[in-house]
């Protein structure tokens, strides 16, 4: 995406009106169609995580498995150690997933028309020294031998598109016009965050270049205030960016994590990304290390056993030399013996993939990649089958994402689980029936997942909590790797957290290699 060149939309009075006054009139409403539609909850492992939260019962251990390192989580952290561990050398050792499919925020699902995301969806094309990103995508086959990325696989022409005023516009550039003073604020910013950027301060990964700031324990909303920011149109683009990019409004951000964004990348050539977005990255890296992932394993215990690690999930019993936690750093505080309890706060966020059998009519620009609805405190929709080279698509799989920011973090999970599947598809339909009128008529199926921590939240004076600086800095014989001890939830992050924890595992014990590594072909059985 070109946000970071500032292609800026109009309507900050407008963004809150359309999906916020509809959402409380149809609660309980099914998805009014002139057909039948299908669809439902997809299961995202929260029964399991609220078993976990109430620290319910749990099966006592029926048998016990040696293995030097056990890695509890199987999203991009996670996946990422154990890419790692392996192309070291190492062979043994297990990946705990509490969902039945691996992934994380890159998981994916498929269907007859398409795979699609069910999350992340894309990776900004990685500077120079984002050397692991690189690493894994030249292992991939993204980025070729003499350096030149696969065409393939970087986002077709038209990238992005925003409904305003009755129809569709290309970028969000377009609408800067509109508003007065949206063309010179937005100058304005671009040279603020060029001068951020020389600092060298804000860089992907973050850990290469970042320290303690001011702008940590700034709101950006206030960052925004102080500098003058006026323009409708120029705030209205921080705030969608806010929402997009953590699931937040200004005012919930530090103003470190707001210029972030924009003042950590490079020019780059456009987003990689494919029909089932980052899950193309999932895939790859289970058909290297998939065959020790254990999924639908969560782990309620996690605790010192000597010098090593006792791991409890389900009936199984886990002793270990090390352990990578790769799961949410929230968990981390009620299952792992003296862990720090975080102060983070995460937020929740509605995905829906919805089957097409046909196109919509609609006016303006033509359909892209990622498609914004202007008046919406949604997101926009991702279009699954954007990359394909077919020379016609009549069906498709729209992805459409919802951060439900405009509520507290604890009010809008209960949402989540409070409103049925029919009136979240009714919310959805109402939402883009404003752009396309007959959108009732050529959706066949909204298929809902519900993620209530589903990224961390950079609020302000997060990168100065203790808690994170204790489990970033942990010994061991845990070591965390989550993302959002970043603040980011970005595949990058998740990489370098992975990697990072890895290699701490690594020298604990003690650059052994792989031969003189005990193996799990000796674990017993109780």
């Amino acid at each position: 995406m070109k946000r970071r060149d500032f292609l800026v939309g109009l309507g900050a009075a407008a963004s809150t009106a359309a999906t916020g006054g509809l959402s409380a009139a149809i609660v309980g409403c099914a998805p009014k169609t002139d057909r039948a539609l299908g669809g439902g909850f997809v299961d995202d492992g929260g029964a399991r995580g609220h078993r976990l939260r109430d620290r319910m019962p749990m099966p006592a251990p029926r048998r016990t498995v040696r293995v030097p390192v056990v890695v509890i989580g199987g999203g991009m952290a996670g996946l990422s150690a154990a890419w790692w561990l392996q192309r070291a050398g190492m062979r043994d050792f297990v990946v705990l997933e509490l969902e039945d499919h691996a992934g994380g925020n890159a998981r994916w699902g498929e269907n007859e028309v398409s795979r699609y995301p069910w999350a992340a969806h894309y990776v900004p094309v990685p500077g120079p020294r984002a050397v692991h990103v690189r690493e894994l995508f030249a292992e991939m086959g993204v980025l070729r031998p003499d350096g030149s990325w696969d065409e393939r696989m970087l986002c077709f022409a038209p990238q992005e598109r925003v409904f305003a005023q009755g129809r569709w516009r290309e970028g969000l550039e377009a609408t800067l016009a509109l508003s007065s003073g949206g063309v010179e604020e937005a100058k304005r910013f671009r040279g603020h965050v060029d001068r951020f950027h020389a600092s060298g301060e804000f860089t992907i990964p973050s850990a290469l270049g970042r320290r303690p700031s001011p702008l940590d324990a700034l709101p950006f909303g206030e960052w925004l205030r102080r500098e003058g920011f006026r323009s409708p149109a120029f705030l209205w683009y921080m705030e969608y960016g806010c929402r997009d990019d953590y699931g937040a409004l200004p005012a919930d951000t530090s103003a470190w994590a707001g210029i972030h964004y924009h003042a950590s990348r490079d020019a780059d050539p456009g987003p990689l990304t494919w029909p089932e977005g980052n899950g193309h990255i999932t895939r790859h890296l289970l058909s290297r290390v998939g065959d020790r992932v254990h999924t639908g394993a969560p782990v309620h215990r996690v605790e010192r056993a000597g010098p090593g690690v006792r791991v409890l999930a389900g009936d199984t019993e886990y002793l270990a030399d090390a352990a990578v936690w790769a799961a949410p750093s929230f968990l981390a505080s009620r299952l792992v013996e003296g862990a720090p309890a975080v102060d983070f706060t995460y937020s929740p966020w509605l995905t829906a993939n919805l089957t097409l059998d046909r196109l919509p009519r609609e006016s303006g620009f033509p359909l892209s990649w990622d498609n914004v609805l202007l008046h919406s405190q949604a997101l926009g929709y991702v279009d699954a089958t954007h990359q394909s080279i077919a020379t016609r698509e009549d069906r498709s799989v729209w992805t459409y994402y919802w951060a439900l920011a405009h509520q507290p973090p604890r009010q809008a999970r209960e949402t989540l689980l409070r409103r049925p599947w029919g009136a979240w598809a009714e919310l959805i339909l109402a939402d883009l029936e404003r752009a396309h009128p007959d959108i009732r008529r050529c959706v066949s199926r909204v298929d809902v997942m519900r993620m209530g921590h589903a990224m961390v939240r950079p609020t302000p004076g997060f990168l100065a909590s203790p808690a994170r600086a204790a489990l970033a800095s942990a010994a061991g014989p845990v070591f965390y790797a989550h993302s959002d001890l970043s603040g980011l939830s970005l595949f990058e992050e998740a990489q370098h957290g992975g990697i990072t924890a890895a290699e701490r595992v690594l020298a604990r014990l003690g650059g052994r290699s792989p031969a003189a590594v005990p193996t799990a072909q000796g674990a017993t059985a109780r």
